[in-house]
């Protein structure tokens, strides 16, 4: 039983006098305890505003949302503020893309910390303090005492991102969100952070979504990985299967486009053409279709199929008329072979 449901979810903004846009578009995915899932793409993709609706942070003027977000049982979407305030942070949380701004920076540290404690846990303020310390101590920030006297801005990058992650981890939520966590971090940094997220997940089993455009980051922490475009998801694979055999052109494009270590000096590195912004709506054909070097007519002729090529056990749906490694064009939701 999954222990988060996605169905068909659908979110459109709207503004006095200018078209509605379609952020996102019919997208459908699970999330198992103890398991990590990536949602990869470009910058505007959809994959930000798929974790705020889940979260339910979407504005309430402007956003109109459809289909369904269940968490552990519970309908998500029907709910009114109060009874969300009361999941979030308690059975969700989530880990927010910018640390230089998700933190509050007129209030210490240790404030923004055991308010989550006292709030969901019901925890007196000496031992939220006590909790607080310990939750610090665990993310790798050293001297915790001295650090939840002081202010965001006296912290390092890094060292905000780790306090997002106490916070977003403090009373060990069934599913986490990590928007992003390692954006504008170094190298080191990223792995450090990284490797915490990975030991969260083994040793509470919550549930993860891990939301990147870095692939480099899925392959060695996520177990399935759904790729978006334009609202909806193009591809979803296990990592090793979606690594192995990347079947939509946008996934494999987006892999040939990570720089290797081996590659001969002399070759361009592999881009995409165009920009995200160049796309077709989904009704009249596959967004990806002004971009995609295997663009055939069928491709405009309507909403694209959904080819499937794994098995039960193992899915690999493809949206796509003529995916990777295929000579047949999809008509019907299956390859021919």
């Amino acid at each position: 039983m999954s222990l988060l449901e996605v169905r068909d979810l659908s979110v459109t903004f709207t503004r006095s006098g200018q078209q509605p846009v379609r952020a996102v578009d019919g997208v459908t995915f699970d999330v198992a305890a103890g398991q990590s899932v990536g949602i990869v793409g470009e910058s505007g993709s959809g994959k930000s505003v798929t974790s705020l609706a889940v979260m339910g942070l979407l504005p309430a003027r402007g956003a109109h949302l459809g289909g369904t977000v269940t968490l552990d049982g519970n309908e998500l979407t029907s709910m009114d503020q109060r009874a969300l305030r009361d999941v979030r942070g308690r059975d969700v949380a989530m880990i927010f893309q910018d640390p230089m701004t998700s933190l509050n920076p007129v209030v210490t540290v240790g404030r923004q910390l055991t308010e989550v404690l006292t709030r969901h846990a019901g925890l007196r303020r000496g031992e939220a303090k006590a909790e607080a310390e310990q939750l610090l101590r665990r993310v790798g920030i050293p001297d915790p005492v001295r650090r939840l006297g002081e202010y965001p801005h006296q912290l390092s990058g890094g060292m905000r991102q780790r306090v997002m992650i106490a916070i977003a981890i403090a009373c060990r939520p069934k599913l986490l969100i990590a928007d992003e966590p390692t954006t504008a971090l170094d190298v080191t940094i990223q792995a450090q952070i990284l490797d915490l997220l990975r030991n969260l997940v083994a040793e509470s089993g919550c549930g993860m979504i891990m939301i990147t455009h870095d692939l480099g980051v899925v392959a060695g922490l996520c177990d399935t990985v759904h790729v978006m475009y334009s609202g909806r998801i193009v591809e979803s694979a296990g990592t090793k299967e979606l690594f192995g055999r990347p079947s939509h052109p946008y996934t494999d494009g987006l892999l040939q486009s990570i720089p290797r270590i081996d590659a001969d000096p002399a070759d361009l590195l592999h881009t995409i053409p165009g920009s995200a912004r160049d796309t077709v709506p989904w009704d009249r054909g596959c967004a990806f279709q002004p971009r995609c070097e295997r663009a055939v007519d069928e491709c405009l002729a309507g909403p694209p199929p959904v080819a499937e090529l794994g098995t039960p056990i193992v899915p690999h749906p493809v949206r796509c008329v003529r995916p990777v490694g295929e000579d047949v064009i999809v008509h019907e939701g299956n390859v021919a072979r």
